[in-house]
């Protein structure tokens, strides 16, 4: 008798191809069909990179605020997402369902090429030197290359479902299919190209 197969909410396959060979080391696949670890991993340093990516997109989209502005107003969740994590996965697993009944593709791959291709490669810091401050491009690391990722993917699909009719499932839904494609109407993508012209002009 072979092994059963464990799938993501019970549904989809872990077989997924990550073609980016730094970011394959960061996007974690282990097969769990409901990602949730009750931060099993928390306060140990680079733990996250063995957290199913599934479960840090839930992380990401818990966040009380955006810090970017909808029609000249702060967006604020005001504790609607905070610290719910069941809720939150029932939110990616919505989107996910979506996803997979307009494109008919797995979702879980669909999600692995949108953080692959919204991952910047560069980005800036500042340096002193003789009381002056500068501007210097530095190449990023694959775990934060991931982060900002995650982080992006997460915003656009609250800032999209901010007043809006628009629910947060269908909001993710939409980003993830948008930056799948590497469509430049994807905010995650539009970030990772500001970000990376930025660096560009500090060299």
């Amino acid at each position: 008798m072979g092994m059963i197969e464990t799938k993501l909410f019970g549904k989809y396959s872990y077989d997924v191809k990550v073609n980016d060979i730094s970011l394959a080391q960061n996007i974690s696949l282990k097969p769990l069909e409901f990602p949730h670890t009750f931060a099993r991993h928390g306060n140990k340093q680079f733990a996250k990179g063995k957290v199913n990516v599934v479960e840090r997109l839930a992380n990401k989209l818990m966040r009380g605020g955006t810090g970017e502005k909808v029609g000249g107003r702060v967006i604020r969740t005001h504790g609607r997402l905070q610290g719910k994590k069941l809720k939150v996965l029932k939110v990616i697993q919505t989107a996910f369902a979506g996803i997979e009944k307009k494109t008919g593709k797995n979702p879980l791959q669909l999600l692995v090429d949108a953080l692959e291709n919204s991952a910047p490669s560069e980005d800036i810091t500042r340096v002193r030197f003789g009381g002056v401050s500068y501007q210097v491009a530095v190449d990023i690391s694959a775990q934060r290359r991931l982060d900002l990722a995650l982080r992006n993917v997460a915003l656009a699909a609250i800032m999209s479902a901010f007043n809006s009719k628009t629910t947060l499932a269908e909001a993710l839904a939409n980003e993830i299919m948008l930056a799948g494609a590497n469509d430049q109407a994807s905010y995650a993508i539009k970030r990772k190209n500001e970000m990376e012209r930025i660096s560009r002009s500090a060299r």
